[in-house]
This record gives structure tokens, sequence and C-alpha cells, in this order.
């Protein structure tokens, strides 16, 4: 029998959305197969195109491989290519390398910038929708200001340091907030006042970022006339040439660089497929997402490519959160095809809407109801990128997106203004790691000579030793099954009122004092006097009996023993130095570890920066189970994938 052919264009956020659907609930139908198919072998983080541009973060960095991304979904085939028409007649989808048929075919082909006809965009414009057109601007942009540094023609040097930005969604609101942090830092790389870098933004409508509640624009209006970005409202642009551009008032302003962001409409590729089409060129779908007039074909549109009216004249937005919707609209009405279940109509659900300006500053609307702008709302930006990783179950691309945004990112640029993003020097940290894990060395040992002599292992594992069948650890519970056992408890009470009469006669015993050092004649004092009660009920699950104790406390010394040879030969010094911080809290909350002590909790975070990549295991181990492992299990990541690459 024939395999049911499901054919999705486009690995954006709704064709990614409504692959991942389709895949997780069909996994134990192996009669089902899943083609994606896309021209670039990734997927592109479109809302964070301007990072590039601006220059704060490299291209890798919102670029997320198909190949990790579907690795482990075996009914699932990644296909570079692109489409350059669609059958629907006989059901296949031709490529530029091939055919492809299909049961169901889900057109997701997104959007591209909407110059609105006016002269001179294509020509000497650039727009921000792909990752070349990013790496473009910043290219231009970076080379721009080199030249303008060297030449003497004031007035040309003027507008080749002049940017405008068209548009005033979120696009063109986030491109000039990286050029506003950008500016100072390209300035100073080629010997400019940073003053003689003009940033402006062109609206044709009366008000910027549309989207937002206007109490919430007017605090992004506010932030940018404070960081001197001058505003044009309701102000068209007419014409754009190689050095300039022309309002409609007929105002020539002098500009080597114009970054188109005005609009948006569907992918002009889509118009091969002689499909409805509405506003913008966006192709006309149902109420579940199926193409109009091919509701008996199977094919369904979805994400920026579709035009659904949720509302009279009110299509669905051109944002992520509808993307991924229609994304899952389609692939719940495609599943209730294949299983004779009811279709669903889709009911767009926006949790709000946010714009970055810059790294550092944000606006938001979240659930409609919380306001929040300036860092709560930059943070709550990662926040919902961190959430689209997960929902999309990419734990390695929700690592590399905290590298590249926290700690990996140069020049201040980030939510934090840089106070977690320095790269420094390991090698410094060499000796600290050395002593720290000859420390835990050192205490660890101890518990296994005991009484013996470090030199002569024959003497190891007797007396004092917590290799013997006494407990050492000061658990009540623990104490008064041993005493039981050896019917010492009335030695143990006697030895205890002759060393309290002693003490109260003699004043020898001096209570125990706080300090973060030990000082000559003082009693140490210990974090935790005795054990809080959930600790205690926790111990006691953990370790009811002797047995279990006893095992546990000759486990615990082995453990030590290994984390501190790890930590002195820096392998795994991440781990090792998290262990020891867990064993640390352990001690503290047991009444087994002194205020003396507590250092070690903070060598032990100082370490995890790496440590081991200095005359250490970890610049060779890690590296190598990085690319092992990373070959186990996403396979080889390639430019191309298909059997046609």
């Amino acid at each position: 029998m024939a395999k049911t052919e499901i054919v999705v264009v486009g690995a954006g956020y709704s064709g990614i959305a409504a692959t991942k659907m389709l895949s997780k609930k069909l996994k134990k139908n192996s009669d089902i197969h899943i083609t994606l198919i896309d021209r670039h072998s990734y997927q592109t983080m479109m809302t964070e195109l301007h990072e590039v541009a601006g220059g704060r973060v490299e291209p890798e960095a919102i670029q997320y491989d198909l190949q990790r991304l579907f690795c482990k979904r075996k009914n699932v085939s990644i296909v570079t290519d692109s489409v350059v028409n669609v059958d629907k007649e006989n059901k296949v989808v031709k490529t530029e390398q091939g055919t492809y048929s299909f049961d169901y075919l889900v057109l997701a082909m997104g959007g591209e910038p909407n110059d609105f006809g006016t002269p001179g965009v294509k020509e000497h414009g650039f727009t921000l929708w792909s990752m070349d057109d990013a790496i473009k601007i910043r290219e231009h942009i970076e080379k721009t200001v080199t030249l303008a540094a060297m030449e003497p023609d004031a007035e040309k040097r003027k507008a080749m340091l002049n940017f405008v930005v068209c548009g005033s969604g979120f696009t063109g609101i986030e491109m000039v907030g990286e050029l506003i942090d950008w500016k100072a830092i390209i300035a100073k790389k080629n010997k400019l006042d940073p003053s003689e870098i003009n940033l402006m933004v062109v609206e044709a409508a009366p008000t910027i970022l549309n989207m937002l509640d206007r109490n919430d624009a007017g605090k992004a209006e506010k932030y940018l006339n404070k960081k001197g970005v001058k505003i044009l409202k309701d102000t068209p642009i007419v014409e754009v040439a190689d050095d300039h551009i022309v309002l409609k008032s007929g105002e020539t302003i002098p500009t080597h660089t114009l970054i188109w962001t005005a609009g948006v409409k569907a992918n002009s590729d889509a118009e091969e497929f002689e499909m409805e089409s509405a506003r913008a060129a966006r192709l006309v779908a149902n109420e579940f997402m199926q193409a109009k007039g091919y509701e008996d074909k199977g094919i369904y549109v979805i994400g920026d490519l579709v035009y659904f009216e949720e509302k009279e004249n009110m299509p669905t937005p051109q944002i992520v959160q509808a993307a991924e919707q229609t994304g899952h609209c389609a692939a719940k009405n495609i599943l209730a095809e294949i299983n004779g279940t009811e279709k669903e109509a889709y009911k767009g659900k926006y949790d709000g809407f946010m714009v970055s300006i810059g790294s550092k500053y944000a606006v938001a609307c979240v659930f409609d109801k919380i306001h929040m702008s300036g860092f709560f709302a930059m943070l709550m930006k990662h926040i919902i990128n961190l959430r689209y990783f997960f929902d999309i179950r990419s734990g390695y691309y929700m690592f590399q997106y905290i590298m590249h945004e926290f700690f990996r990112i140069g020049d201040q640029r980030n939510v934090m203004r840089g106070h977690t993003s320095r790269n420094s020097n390991v090698l410094w940290s060499v000796p600290l790691r050395v002593f720290y894990g000859s420390v835990w060395l050192v205490e660890s040992m101890k518990k296994i000579v005991g009484n013996g002599k470090v030199l002569q292992p024959g003497t190891w594992f007797g007396e004092g030793s917590w290799f013997t069948d006494n407990v050492v650890f000061p658990f009540p519970w623990l104490q008064q099954a041993a005493d039981a056992t050896s019917g010492a408890s009335e030695a143990a009470e006697a030895t205890t009122a002759a060393s309290g009469a002693a003490d109260a006669a003699a004043g020898a015993v001096a209570d125990p004092t706080f300090g973060l050092s030990y000082a000559y004649g003082e009693e140490p004092m210990t974090v935790f006097k005795s054990m809080p009660k959930w600790f205690s009920s926790l111990m006691e699950f953990i370790m009811p009996n002797q047995d279990v104790a006893l095992f546990m406390q000759k486990f615990m010394t082995i453990v030590e023993v290994l984390i501190a040879l790890a930590i002195i030969a820096g392998l795994f010094t991440w781990l090792a130095n998290a262990a020891t911080i867990v064993l640390v809290v352990m001690f503290c909350l047991s009444g087994m570890f002194y205020w003396v002590n507590i250092w070690f909790l903070f060598v032990a975070f100082a370490l995890m920066n790496g440590s081991g990549r200095a005359f250490g295991l970890d610049k060779w181990v890690i590296p190598w189970i990085q690319k092992t492992a990373g070959k186990w299990w996403y396979g080889d990541v390639k430019s191309r994938y298909g059997e046609s690459a």
C-alpha cells in the first residue's frame, strides 16, 4: 500500500509548527510520511534579523539547522530546494530539482517586503526580510561609515552618515534600535564622533507602532527621541535614489542608506500557483486554512501567505503568533481528514505584542493587560523567545540562544548591559582550580586514612575512617539506633555529664563564634546548629537505617575523591564544581559545615567559568564529546538536504 504523503513548503515559523505537530501526532503511523521543502537548510528566526543587520550577533546565532530540529523525527524528510509550481489537479509539487506527489499540501512560504511600487526602492533601498538582507545591510553600513570617515566633502560625508528607516512597525523600530546601540561602537572603530551619525524613521501614517497600545507606543517614541532619533510621521516616501530620498512634500533627504520596512506581502513565488489571492497577494483560505477553490485537493495555506478574515476586513496578522497558530490549525485539520473526525475552525488568540529598541530597552503588553517597559519588557522578550525553543522541542538551540544573547555577545549589547558577557582568560583561575581540588582531595583522603598514616596504605580504612562500621553522620535516628545496638547510651551519658562538669568548673569550652575565617582560640560556628525539619525528614527517607548510612558514607567519600581529581585535572570542571556546591549545601543543612569554610561555595561558582579549558583536560575532552555526541544525535549537518543534494 502506498504511503500517504504530506508535503510542507516553507520552513518558517508556520511551516515548522505544522510539521512538528504532524510528525508528533503521526509518529506511530508508519503509512504516513512528511516532506518539508525549503530553499535553505535552516530556519531563520525572522524576529531577530535586526540583530544581525545591526552588528549585534553573527548570522549563525539565528539560524537553526533543519536536521537538528527534526533529527529524531523518522517520519520527516528534509529537502533543500525551491518550489516553482504546484500541479493542483494531479497533486504534484514541482521544484527546481524534482517533483513530489502529495495527498496533503501545506503552503507556508511566508511573505516578502512590499514596496507599494515606490520608484527606486528595489534599485537603491535595502529590505530586511531574509538572512541575505540582514548581512547586506550590515556590510553596507560598515563600508559606508568607513568611507565616510575618509570623505573630505562635508555634504557628501553628512549624506553617508544619515541612516533612514522607512516604516515604524516592529521591524523598522527594532532596526533603528540596533542602530542606536551600534552607533557609538562603529563611530569609535572609525575614529568618528558618534554625533555625526544621524538616525531617522520616516512613517507614512500619523502614528508609530500601530499594533501597540497607544500608551506603550508613546513610551517607545519617547525613548527614541531621547536617543536622538528623528521621527517623521505622516510623511510618505515617493522616490528613492542612490544618494537621497524624496518625500511627498517634495523635500529631499540626503542619505546613502534607506532601509525599507514599510509593508509585507505574500511571497511572489506563490503567484505561479494561480490560486485565488486577496490584499497583498495573500492566498485566500477558509476557516480551516484550506485554500479557496481547492478544498477537495487537500491544499492548506498558513502563515504570512494566508488571507483569512477573522473579522470583516481584518485578516490574520502577519506575526509569529498567527503564523504558529495557523500552522497548528492546518495540521489539526489534516489529522481530522486522516482520522475521519470533525475539522476545527481557526480562532486566533494573541497574547500581546512587544518590540525591542536595541538590546537594553523594550515595550510590551502581555496577556492584553500587563504593560511593561525597559529591563523587564526586554527580559520578557527573551523569555518568550526561549519559550519558542521549548515549543519546538529544541534544547540545543535554546542553549545556543542563551549563550549568544547573554554570554558570548560583545560591546555590552545585552539586557544585562554586558555584566554577563565579558570574556576573560581562564588561565588565571588555574592555580585556584588546582588548590580547590587539592582541598577536596585532602579532606576526602582524611576520611579514608582515618587514624592511619598517609604514606602507609596498609594502615588506611581503620579507626577514624569513614570505612568502618561506625556511623559518622550526626543524625538522631542513626545515633539512637547505634546506642541501642551497642548498649553504650549509659556510658555516653556519664561521659557527657563528666565532661560538662569539667567544662563548667574550668570554663575550658568557649561558645561557638561566628566568623568567616578562623581566629586562634575561637570555636567556629556551624552554618546550621541543627537540621531544618524538612531536611531531617528528607535525610531520614534517604538514610532510614545504619546499613544505608554506612553505604552512603563510603559512597560519598569515593565521590569526593573523584570530584577532587576531576577539578585538579580540569575534567568536566563545570559539572564537578556544581557537584561540590550541592555537597556543601547538604553539609551545611546537616549541621556539619562551618562558616569559616563557606568560601567553598564561592570558589566553586568562580571555577564554573570553563577553568578546565586552560591546562586542563576539558580543552580536548569537551570538544570531542560535542563533536561525537552531536554527530550521533543529529547526524551529518549539511548545506543541502534531500536526494538531489
